[in-house]
């Protein structure tokens, strides 16, 4: 019974690390979906001045702190 009862709250709490919790950034429109194991970044922000488009956008992907994948491309002149 003892170990049933471990091996439903492993469960309980591995599950709960993968359930992200939205946050949204004050930076023009970023909305960051965070979880224990990874983060998911819709990505809408302004540009400095003098770039060529006023605002950036696109997704960041992060599993583990570790990023794999990131479509945003970097304001420039």
């Amino acid at each position: 019974m003892k170990k049933k009862l471990i091996l439903i709250a492993a469960g309980v709490l591995l599950l709960a690390c993968l359930f992200p919790m939205p946050n949204h950034l004050k930076d023009g429109g970023t909305v960051e979906y965070r979880a224990v194991l990874y983060t998911v970044s819709q990505v809408h922000r302004l540009n400095e001045e003098g770039a060529e488009k006023p605002y950036q956008e696109g997704t960041i992907v992060r599993v583990l702190g570790v990023e794999l994948y990131n479509n945003v491309e970097a304001g420039g002149r």
